[in-house]
């Protein structure tokens, strides 16, 4: 378990690194799947570049779960973090505590990565929203962000926006098979479900330079979105097939 924790923590390092403007102060969190029906959750308040695995607090999966068909106060919610924690010592558990256990049992996810990545918020803050990143413009994203992403519309943080993003990964299940790899929340920024702590790095370090390149492309008259068939046809290509086995190999 210890070991689990510091590649969480690692995690939370990569993504909090000031220069790469995905989170700062105490934006974002992470949290990673313990495997015993516990996950790690970043503590409230606290900042991902600076995490200590005491910042981190331990709680029961199943339990966040059934709070999410609850119509609870503020009040409520916040009680219920606290109860939610496997140690009493440890710290509250972020108000993102729900999407991420949603994102573990609905999207199949081992390692979830939240954050507010200044390249993307210039274009999920727009008027555009998410509509933009709905088409591709080159296969890489394909490759490592997977060919559709989830989208949710701005709700307010906490159980209210839980609500919505079950909602969404359903359907999103019920449509392609599987869960996304990226999720998008309107006005509030990137969600990376992966198996492993690198393969969150690595969505959400893609669609930074995806937004970056979206907005750079209007220095040349807008974005020469990839067709529909070229899309599906680099998401079932062999070889990339193969290049995401040599990606994820290398990520573990």
């Amino acid at each position: 378990m210890s070991e689990l924790l510091d590649r969480l923590v690692t995690l939370s390092h990569e993504l909090g690194r000031e220069e790469r403007k995905l989170a700062i102060l105490g934006e974002g969190n992470t949290s990673a799947d313990i495997g015993d029906g516990t996950f790690w959750i970043k503590g409230s308040g606290s900042s991902l570049g600076t995490m200590q695995p005491q910042q981190f607090s331990r709680v029961k999966r199943q339990e966040v779960l059934d709070f999410v068909d609850r119509d609870a106060t503020e009040q409520e919610v916040q009680d219920f973090l606290q109860a939610s924690r496997v140690d009493v010592s440890q710290p509250h558990p972020s108000v993102e505590t729900f999407l991420h256990a949603l994102c573990m049992e609905l999207g199949g996810a081992k390692f979830v990565g939240h954050t507010h990545t200044e390249s993307m918020l210039s274009i999920l803050a727009s008027k555009a929203g998410a509509e933009p990143f709905l088409r591709h413009i080159y296969p890489d994203v394909i490759v490592v962000c997977g060919r559709h992403v989830a989208v949710v519309p701005y709700v307010d943080p906490g159980l209210e926006l839980a609500q919505a993003v079950r909602a969404e990964l359903i359907r999103y299940q019920e449509k392609h098979g599987k869960g996304p790899k990226l999720l998008l929340m309107v006005n509030h920024g990137p969600v990376a479900l992966g198996q492993t702590e690198k393969e969150v790095l690595n969505i959400l370090l893609m669609a930074d330079k995806w937004a970056r390149a979206l907005n750079q492309t209007h220095a040349w008259g807008g974005p020469n979105y990839m067709s529909e068939v070229d899309s599906d046809r680099i998401d079932s290509r062999l070889d990339e097939h193969f290049r995401r086995k040599q990606i994820l190999a290398a990520n573990k």
